[in-house]
């Protein structure tokens, strides 16, 4: 029987029961007010749309869902004024279970909060009150729901989100520059204000925060500035601005309260920046494209290639996550076989002997892959150590959900960022390389149901180191003390378990013009005895790997390079690798 609007308003504004009282009565009147039929009259197997989706947990429990119709939405209801947020993360976790619904919705009665779910695409978050369901829009939105949830789709991409992010930064840079600022002052400036920006949009800082600030201080650049200080002050250590309750951040980013001289013109970026979607810049390819428009060195290359995720998983798949992958596949088949046993035993120690087996299996894995530390040697803006922190969070998740699914509980995630390790010899890089991985695991965090990391929010690491990779000078007066030249030695790595990453290009003949005569002499005489000197730089990078996998201090590596290193003296260092190892993996060409 239809329901009109006023009628359903009328209804449920009167409504006082808890929310698992009035879950079904409230999709059914759902259902009657935008025309749509009910779960049991569209679906009466419950496989498609039903209550309580996916309920057969055999950890216990009322199901994956309250309500969910697969392809369309998954629906998770909390009692009238609850926390919301909440009940979104709960759906986060259990997303995969519900065949990954376009839309995500969450609802207290009062209110009924719908978020896009699509790969690559940022979020879209439509909340409506009771009082929205009189007016066509909101009745429209409702009925998209049900009836067409890809009209409410997000028309921008992640990457176009992010390219335009960097675009706006890079104008900020060059007004920031024109005061005479270091430059990386200038870079240390700006990555605060995008994480202050992202850490806003994502709810880590108060709603709306810039605007506030902007409009209270009538865009008045000194004003600004000075409420900009006390933000920062407030990030160091936490406590309050204002009257909003600020988290403990830190990290070594929130170290002090310097705020660089602004203008009018900085001031209009700002306010444009900030109408952008920060909660969804994608950390793979952001750092790449800031790193450009920070560095004048760089700005040439803005708009050009970036290694794509395409080229970063060529590596990261087959070097760190295949053999994690394999192992895992053998763990849920021997699981999948003792709770069949368990199952059978009706109760006893042999059951429960079964139980602490498979309990103990899983937590030993995702230990293992929270143990697992990751290099990268030339890590610009750490595009390739965000992929594999990314990969080895979600293979740790999905432990986790199976954990779950066995009856073992579900722990909580434990892969953090220390477990990546990065060298950058550039200025800007080093510090953007820390940035993205902190703003991607926050960013994964969220997505999946994990709230945010405990205070203080940022970790500070000395794990991405800012040196030469290949190449060093001892600095002790004690060296300097009895010597008359400066002797180049070679840098010490850390000890992990793979090096990935994308090693600088530049072919034999550009080195001295790129690099300084003294820089090249020092290094083919350092290397002179294992890379022959007509090697392009890339082979500096092969060599120190293969020398780490021959010491014991690391497993596997994978590195790109040009396809000149298969041949003239490039070829040596293949050569190297196969007599000290093996080459378990290679592709020529790749456009």
């Amino acid at each position: 029987m239809p329901l009109t609007p006023q009628d359903f308003v009328s209804k449920w504004k009167r409504a006082d029961a808890r929310a698992r009282q009035s879950v079904q009565e409230h999709c059914i009147d759902l259902c009657a007010l935008v025309g749509h039929e009910t779960p049991m009259q569209q679906d009466p197997s419950g496989t498609r749309f039903a209550f309580e989706m996916g309920a057969a947990k055999t950890s216990g429990g009322s199901g994956w869902a309250d309500v969910a119709k697969l392809g369309f939405f998954g629906w998770e209801y909390k009692a009238k004024d609850s926390d919301l947020s909440k009940a979104y993360e709960q759906l986060l976790r259990y997303r995969d279970a519900l065949q990954n619904p376009p839309l995500l919705i969450v609802s207290d009665i009062n209110h009924i909060i719908i978020r896009t779910n699509y790969t690559n695409l940022p979020t879209r978050t439509i909340a409506l009150s009771l009082d929205d369901l009189l007016t066509a829009d909101g009745l429209r939105t409702l009925k998209t729901v049900f009836f067409n949830p890809e009209q409410l789709k997000p028309q921008v991409t992640i990457e176009s989100v992010t390219q335009e992010a960097a675009k706006q930064f890079s104008t900020l840079a060059n007004v920031l520059r024109k005061f005479g600022e270091e430059p990386q002052a200038v870079a240390h400036f700006l990555i605060r204000l995008l994480f202050c920006l992202f850490a806003e949009d994502i709810g880590l800082l108060p709603e709306k925060l810039f605007p506030r600030l902007l409009e209270q201080t009538r865009r008045n650049s000194k004003d600004f500035a000075e409420v900009l200080r006390q933000l920062f002050r407030a990030m160091n250590t936490g406590g309050y601005f204002g009257a909003d309750k600020i988290l403990h951040f830190n990290g070594g980013l929130f170290d002090d309260d310097t705020v660089l001289q602004l203008d009018s013109d900085a001031m209009d970026i700002i306010g444009r920046i900030d109408g952008l979607d920060w909660g969804a810049i994608k950390p793979s390819i952001f750092g790449t494209l800031f790193e450009r428009g920070l560095d004048p060195g760089k700005r040439s290359q803005l708009g050009a290639h970036y290694t794509g995720e395409d080229d970063i998983l060529l590596i990261v798949e087959p070097v760190l996550m295949a053999p994690l992958r394999r192992e895992w596949k053998e763990l849920q088949v021997e699981c999948r076989k003792w709770k069949v046993e368990e199952g059978q035993e009706a109760k006893g120690k042999k059951k429960t002997a079964l139980q602490k087996k498979i309990k103990d299996t899983l937590l030993a894995f995702a230990d293992k892959i929270a143990s697992v530390k990751v290099l990268d040697p030339a890590c610009g803006s750490a595009n390739f150590l965000y992929v594999a922190l990314r990969l080895l969070l979600n293979l740790q998740n999905e432990v986790l959900s199976f954990s779950d699914e066995m009856g073992a509980g579900r722990p909580y995630i434990t892969v953090t960022p220390a477990q990546l390790y990065g060298i950058e010899t550039n200025e800007y890089a080093h510090e953007l390389a820390q940035m993205t991985i902190q703003i991607g695991y926050i960013q994964w965090l969220r997505d999946n149901g994990y709230g945010h990391p405990a205070e203080p929010i940022l970790k500070q690491t000395e794990n991405i180191q800012h040196m030469d990779a290949i190449l060093a000078y001892p600095q002790t007066s004690e060296f300097l003390k009895n010597s008359e030249v400066s002797r180049a030695i070679e840098p010490a790595w850390p000890a992990v378990d793979v090096i990935i990453g994308n090693p600088p290009f530049l072919g034999d003949k550009k080195m001295r013009a790129e690099l300084g005569d003294k820089y090249v002499d020092d290094l083919r005489q350092l290397y002179g005895d294992r890379i022959p000197g007509q090697s392009d730089l890339v082979c500096y990078w092969f060599e120190k790997a293969r020398a780490m996998i021959e010491e014991g201090k690391v497993k596997r590596a994978g590195l790109l390079a040009t396809q000149g290193i298969r041949g003239g003296a490039n070829r040596k260092v293949l050569e190297r690798i196969k007599e000290t190892g093996d080459i378990f993996w290679a592709q020529s060409d790749r456009v």
